[in-house]
């Protein structure tokens, strides 16, 4: 398993932001950090079932030095990703961190040279993720009820262009 040294990313990702932001790539040194940011966003301790992931990439959002954001996914299989979770302290919404975050991932996936991003949103829990896939123009390919989160299941796919 990857397991990597904290250090910014230099994609276009932070210009996105209406706020000063630093996005790292980080390992599970940083896991404490995270636990607290999902507890804090989501009023819950889980992440996800477990970081035993091939290809695990966790990234950490920052303005001003605190850790405002995180968004975390892992190999579905040879080509494809999957961003499991992530989101934004409330306190720091609506300035364009999740779209930064989303396209970090999206920037480091493509270096990893997957075709395929995918990711999964339950529309009436989180509306702004599905509104920020419309707005990106990812393609829904999985749309079902889940009985667990009593909610629909929107899965959302990016495909790269092979250029």
């Amino acid at each position: 398993m990857r397991t990597p040294r904290e250090h910014s990313l230099s994609s276009k990702a932070t210009e996105v932001a209406e706020v000063p932001l630093d996005i790292v790539e980080v390992g599970m040194e940083q896991l404490d950090t995270i636990r607290r940011l999902n507890v804090e966003i989501f009023d819950d301790a889980h992440i996800i079932e477990t970081f035993e992931r091939d290809d695990l990439l966790m990234l950490l959002a920052r303005t001003a030095g605190t850790a405002v954001g995180f968004k975390l996914g892992y190999r579905l299989n040879e080509a494809t990703f999957y961003s499991a979770k992530g989101g934004v302290h409330p306190a720091h919404r609506r300035s364009g961190i999740a779209r930064a975050l989303l396209y970090a991932m999206l920037d480091v996936v493509a270096q990893r040279g997957y075709e395929r991003f995918v990711y999964d949103t339950f529309p009436n829990k989180h509306p702004g993720m599905t509104v920020l896939g419309l707005d990106e123009g990812f393609e829904v390919i999985r749309a079902g009820y889940s009985a667990k989160y009593q909610d629909y299941r929107l899965r959302f796919a990016w495909t790269f262009d092979e250029a």
